[in-house]
């Protein structure tokens, strides 16, 4: 059996969510998990936010440690820990769950024709709001997603700001999931918290050599 579909099966059957596997050269082995969510009823007030915990990694790390063992995948140190604040987003219910949050995406190829001529048609990084693309009904497009950004510059702490100076213009950006290299949450600190979803205390890990 292949060394993802053990991870992904060993984890799924504690009942955690498999969001990372890396393999390093000098044979670490990391596997990111987290806690299972879904989308809250519509009129639900959402819930108070759930993080992995050391007792989760640590109950990870056990069984996958019997599980590789069992199948003789060869790895120096494994590693399991909770999501970073540049949590990785994969799938499309990883994408309901941050929606409102800030974001990066990187696209397969450059986007092309430049929107409004205010975006370099050879870009292929951003960094924006994730909101659902919505049709001209108004309506959400099914499988459909955008980043909303402004390029104004930022504003440094004391630093006062023209009342006269005009904001900068909102810029959109749609995409599918099909035309992602990659997309994560913007590695973002706030002291004041984070979205749901969003350890403010970073990484938590269990590691075992």
């Amino acid at each position: 059996m292949a060394l993802k579909e053990i991870v992904e099966q060993t984890v799924a059957g504690l009942g955690y969510d498999l969001v990372e596997t890396e393999r390093s050269a000098a044979g670490l082995l990391r596997i990111t998990i987290d806690l299972p969510w879904s989308a809250p009823a519509d009129g639900a007030v959402p819930g108070v936010a759930q993080f992995v915990t050391v007792e989760d990694c640590e109950k990870v790390t056990r069984q996958l440690l019997f599980a590789l063992e069992v199948d003789g995948i060869e790895y120096k140190r494994l590693e399991v820990s909770s999501p970073g604040i540049d949590r990785p987003l994969r799938h499309e219910k990883d994408f309901e769950r941050f929606v409102g949050q800030e974001i990066d995406v990187t696209l397969k190829a450059p986007i092309g024709v430049a929107a409004g001529a205010l975006v370099n048609a050879t870009r292929k990084k951003f960094r924006g709001t994730l909101e659902r693309a919505t049709g001209e009904d108004g309506g959400a497009v099914a499988g459909g997603w955008q980043i909303v950004w402004s390029d104004a510059p930022v504003v440094k702490p004391g630093q006062k700001v023209s009342k006269k100076r005009l904001p900068a213009p909102l810029q959109a950006l749609g995409f599918t999931l099909d035309e992602l290299k990659e997309a994560r949450l913007a590695p973002i600190v706030s002291f004041k918290g984070r979205g749901e979803g969003r350890d403010s205390k970073g990484d938590t890990e269990s590691n075992l050599n």
